[in-house]
C-alpha cells in the first residue's frame, strides 16, 4: 500500500487507528466500498444516518450495553474502543471505536460519558441532544487478532463496517466512530 493510501486510511479510520497505535499493532487489512457493495443484512445496519444504538436494539429486538476495552482523556476529548453487547446474552454485535468531542455535550452527558456504561445514541436520545450523522466511508475489512478477540470469533473473518461522523445541526463535531459488526450467523 503506497503512503498516501496508508494516510487516507489512517485518516478514515480513525480513531481506530489510536487505538492500534497505542498497542502497538499494524492497522488490519480493509479496503473502502460503496455503499452499494454493502450485503445484507449488513446494509440495513450500516448504510443509514442513524446512530448505531438505535438500530442494533431494534434489528435485534433487545437493549444494548458496552464492554469496555480501552479509553483514553484528554482534555477536550474522550476516546474508547468497546463491543457493544446484547443485554439478555451478552453476545457481541458491534466493535467500535469512538473519540468524543466533549465540548460539545451539556455537563451531564459529559459525565454519562465518561462513566463508560451506556453507548453514546442513548445518551444521545436520553439528553434530547439533536445531531446530524454523516458516514464518511464504508469497509470490508478482514478481522485480526484485536478485533476477532473483542468479538469472541476463531479465525479470520470477512468484516463490514462504517466510519461515520456526529456533528450537531451547526455542523460542530461530536464524534468519529469505527463501527464493525460481527458476521452473521
Amino acid at each position: 500500500m503506497s503512503e498516501a493510501a496508508v494516510a487516507r486510511t489512517t485518516q478514515i479510520a480513525h480513531p481506530l487507528d489510536e487505538f492500534y497505535a497505542r498497542a502497538g499493532q499494524p492497522m488490519p487489512a480493509m479496503e473502502f466500498i460503496d455503499a452499494e457493495e454493502v450485503p445484507a443484512p449488513y446494509k440495513q445496519l450500516l448504510v443509514h444516518e442513524s446512530d448505531m444504538t438505535s438500530t442494533l436494539e431494534h434489528f435485534h429486538e433487545q437493549h444494548i450495553h458496552i464492554r469496555l476495552l480501552h479509553r483514553h482523556q484528554s482534555e477536550h476529548t474522550y476516546s474508547r474502543e468497546v463491543v457493544l453487547e446484547l443485554d439478555a446474552t451478552n453476545t457481541p454485535v458491534e466493535f467500535g471505536a469512538i473519540k468524543m468531542y466533549l465540548p460539545g455535550f451539556p455537563q451531564r452527558a459529559r459525565e454519562r460519558i465518561v462513566e463508560a456504561h451506556s453507548p453514546l445514541g442513548r445518551i444521545l436520545k436520553e439528553f434530547q441532544i439533536p445531531y446530524v450523522s454523516r458516514p464518511k466511508a464504508f469497509l470490508r475489512i478482514a478481522s485480526d487478532r484485536l478485533i476477532s478477540g473483542a468479538l469472541q470469533l476463531k479465525g479470520t473473518h470477512r468484516l463490514y463496517g462504517r466510519c461515520n461522523r456526529l456533528s450537531d445541526p451547526r455542523g460542530n463535531p461530536l464524534a468519529d466512530i469505527v463501527e464493525i459488526l460481527p458476521p452473521e450467523k
